[in-house]
C-alpha cells in the first residue's frame, strides 16, 4: 500500500564540516516521494524519494547560492536528486536498513539508511500516520561533487563526508467511503 509524505511534518536534512571544525547544516525545501509499506513482510517494502536540488537551504543565501552552482549540485543541468530502494533488511521490530540508489549530478550509487521507526497513530480524522527516522552519510565526491580549497594548516574547507537526516512522517491512503446500497 502507498503511503504518502505528509511534508508539512518531514524534513530531508543533511550536514557537512566546514574548515575540520563545524557543522554546516541544511535541508531541502522540495521533495516528494512514497512508501510501499508491507507491514506484514518489511523487507518487500519499498521507498521512492524525490529531492528538488534548487530548494537547498543552509541558512546563508550566498553559500545555497555556490551549492546551486556548477561547483556542487549544478542544478540547471542536475535538477533533481533520487532515491529508491533495493532491498530492506529488518533489523528488529522498530529497526531497518534500507539500501538504495541514490542519484545526484547525474551518478547513482547504492547506499544504507538506517531507519527507525518513531511511532504510529491515528489522527483526529482517523487517518493512520507513521514517523521514521533514516540516518547514513556518503562521500560526495563518489558522486561528482568535489569542488573545495586546501587549508593552509592542513586538511580541507569542506569535508568529503555528507551525513543525511530524514525525519518522515508518512499517511495511509485514506479509504474511501463504502457507497450506500439503493
Amino acid at each position: 500500500m502507498a503511503w504518502q509524505l505528509d511534508k508539512a511534518h518531514t524534513e530531508v536534512g543533511f550536514a557537512v564540516k566546514h574548515m575540520m571544525v563545524s557543522t554546516v547544516r541544511g535541508r531541502f525545501k522540495q521533495f516528494d516521494g512514497t512508501i510501499e509499506l508491507d507491514e506484514g513482510r518489511p523487507e518487500t517494502s519499498r521507498v521512492d524519494v524525490t529531492i528538488d536540488l534548487a530548494s537547498i537551504e543552509t541558512g546563508d543565501e550566498k553559500r545555497d547560492g555556490h551549492l546551486r552552482s556548477a561547483d556542487f549540485f549544478d542544478v540547471a543541468r542536475y535538477p533533481k536528486a533520487t532515491f529508491t530502494s533495493t532491498r530492506i533488511e529488518p533489523l528488529g521490530e522498530d529497526h531497518a536498513r534500507v539500501f538504495g540508489n541514490l542519484t545526484i549530478h547525474g551518478v547513482t550509487r547504492e547506499i544504507p539508511l538506517d531507519v527507525t521507526l518513531e511511532g504510529q497513530g491515528r489522527d483526529m480524522q482517523g487517518q493512520r500516520r507513521a514517523g521514521f527516522s533514516l540516518t547514513g552519510s556518503f562521500n560526495r565526491k563518489d558522486f561528482g561533487l568535489g569542488w573545495n580549497v586546501a587549508l593552509e594548516t592542513g586538511g580541507w574547507v569542506v569535508s568529503e563526508t555528507v551525513k543525511l537526516t530524514i525525519d518522515a512522517e508518512v499517511l495511509e491512503p485514506a479509504t474511501p467511503p463504502a457507497v450506500a446500497a439503493r
